[in-house]
C-alpha cells in the first residue's frame, strides 16, 4: 500500500511505525496556527511600551508667589477658558523720569503670569522712564537694566516670548526742525540694550527691519507688526516698509494680523485727546490696516483701558501697570491700572475675546463698566461690544454737535 501522506519523510517512517492519522492533523494544525501568529506579529502595528509615551501636561503647582497673590484676592481669581493662542498684554510700566523701580503693580503683574500660562506677553510700551534731557548714557543702562531684572529676565526663565512697541519714554522718536531725534541717548541705549544677545526676546521674526523701532515677527498662524509709535508721525520711507510687510506672503497668509503701536489712533483719556498724543493722520492710516486686513492695533500711552473699534479695525487702548492712570475723555469712571487676557479663537466670528482685570483687585472689567462710545478729537470710536446702529439719538446728536456728521461714522 502506497503512504500519500504530504507530512511523512522519506527514510524517518515506515509503513510498519507510522503514526495514527489523528496525531498527523494533530501536529499539522499546530504548524498552520503558528505560521498565522509570525504572519500576524511582522504586520500588526507596533505599540509603543507605555514607558515610553510622553506625559507632558501643564504645571499643576504654581509658584508660591503667585499662591500668594491669588490667596490675597481670596481664591477667586477667574481664569476664562483659554482659547487656540493666548496673549498677556501689558503696558506702560514706568514711574518718574530716571526711575529704576517699579510700582508694585509690575511686580503682581508679572508674578501673576504662571496663573494665566499666556503663550506670549505682548507689552504696548513704555518700559523705562526715559525722556528727560538730563538722564545720562549711565543713567539710561540703569534703568534698562532694573527692566531687565524686573521684567524681562523672569520671562525668559520661564521661557514665555515677550512682543513690544517702543514708547515715548523709552526711546521717543519725536525729532527737532532739523529733522534730529530729540532723544538721541535713549534711541542709542534702547538699541544697545535689545540688541544684545542675552536679552533675546524669544521671537519668531520675519523681518527685524531697523529693530526694535520697525520689526515683524509671528506666531502660531499670527503675523504681528510692530511700528515706531513713540512720537505721532511715521516718516514716509517707514510707512512704505510697513505696506511692503503687510502685503508679505507671509502676512496675507496668517489667520490674524496685529499691529502694536505706543500712541494709539485715536484718543480715550482726559489730557491725552489731543495732537501729539494721537497718530498724525489716523483715518489714512486705519484705511491702510484695514486694506491689508489687520484685525487689532493694540496701544498705550493713554494709561486707560478702552476695547473699541472703528470702521473694521479693533482697537485695544491698553491700560497701564505702571504711574499715572487716566480716566475717559467721557463718563467720569475712576482710573483705574490693569492688564489684559487675549484668547484667540480662529474659529469664532470675532477671533479675539478679552478678559481684562484691575490689577488691583484682581477683578474682571465688564464692558458694561465702559463708556459706550467716546467722541475723540479725530473721530467717534465704539466700544467694542457696541454697533453704530445701537447708537440712542442723543448720542448721535451729541457726537455730531462736536465732530459733524462725518467725523461719526464708525
Amino acid at each position: 500500500m502506497q503512504y500519500r501522506n504530504p507530512w511523512m519523510v522519506s527514510g524517518l517512517f515506515s509503513m510498519r511505525f507510522s503514526l495514527p492519522r489523528f496525531l498527523v492533523k494533530f501536529f499539522l494544525g499546530l504548524s498552520l496556527v503558528g505560521v498565522m501568529y509570525a504572519c500576524q506579529a511582522s504586520t500588526a502595528p507596533q505599540v509603543t511600551p507605555p514607558s515610553t509615551i510622553s506625559t507632558k501636561s501643564p504645571p499643576t503647582e504654581l509658584p508660591s508667589e503667585t499662591t500668594a497673590i491669588l490667596n490675597q484676592a481670596g481664591g477667586k481669581v477667574l481664569n476664562p477658558p483659554r482659547g487656540d493662542v493666548r496673549f498677556l498684554v501689558i503696558s506702560d510700566l514706568n514711574s518718574a523720569y530716571g526711575s529704576t523701580s517699579y510700582d508694585p503693580e509690575v511686580d503682581k503683574g508679572i508674578k501673576l503670569v504662571p496663573f494665566w500660562q499666556p503663550d506670549m506677553v505682548l507689552c504696548g510700551g513704555d518700559m523705562i522712564a526715559g525722556q528727560s534731557p538730563s538722564l545720562s548714557a549711565e543713567r539710561l543702562k540703569e534703568m534698562w537694566e532694573a527692566f531687565d531684572q524686573q521684567v524681562a529676565a523672569p520671562l525668559r526663565r520661564i521661557q514665555i516670548p515677550y512682543g513690544f512697541t517702543i514708547g515715548n519714554h523709552d526711546a521717543s522718536s519725536a525729532v527737532t526742525a532739523y529733522g534730529k531725534f530729540l532723544f538721541p541717548r535713549d534711541r542709542a541705549a534702547a538699541t544697545e540694550y535689545w540688541q544684545n544677545p542675552a536679552h533675546d526676546p524669544g521671537l519668531q521674526f520675519v523681518d527685524r527691519f531697523e529693530f526694535p523701532f520697525y520689526y515683524t515677527f509671528e506666531f502660531k498662524d499670527i503675523f504681528f507688526l510692530a511700528w515706531d509709535g513713540s512720537s505721532s508721525s511715521i516718516p514716509a520711507e517707514k510707512l512704505a516698509w510697513v505696506e511692503k510687510a503687510l502685503a508679505s506672503d507671509k502676512a496675507k497668509a496668517a489667520k490674524l494680523r496685529i499691529l502694536i503701536s505706543h500712541l494709539p489712533l485715536y484718543g480715550v483719556a482726559e489730557g491725552r485727546n489731543q495732537a501729539g498724543d494721537v497718530m498724525d493722520n489716523a483715518e489714512q492710516l486705519r484705511a491702510m490696516l484695514e486694506k491689508y486686513n489687520v484685525h487689532t492695533y493694540i496701544s498705550g500711552h493713554h494709561h486707560a483701558y478702552y476695547p473699541a473699534h472703528r470702521g473694521k479695525l479693533q482697537l485695544l487702548h491698553m491700560g497701564i501697570l505702571g504711574s499715572g492712570p487716566r480716566p475717559y475723555i467721557e463718563g467720569g469712571q475712576a482710573p483705574r491700572k490693569s492688564l489684559t487676557v487675549i484668547d484667540v479663537k480662529f474659529n469664532s466670528p470675532e477671533l479675539t475675546t478679552y478678559t481684562t482685570y484691575d490689577i488691583q483687585t484682581l477683578q474682571v472689567i465688564e464692558n458694561q463698566e465702559l463708556p459706550r462710545m467716546l467722541v475723540t478729537v479725530n473721530g467717534m470710536i465704539l466700544r467694542r461690544d457696541i454697533e453704530a446702529q445701537a447708537l440712542s439719538l442723543e448720542e448721535r446728536q451729541l457726537c455730531e454737535s462736536r465732530l459733524g456728521v462725518e467725523g461719526c461714522h464708525a
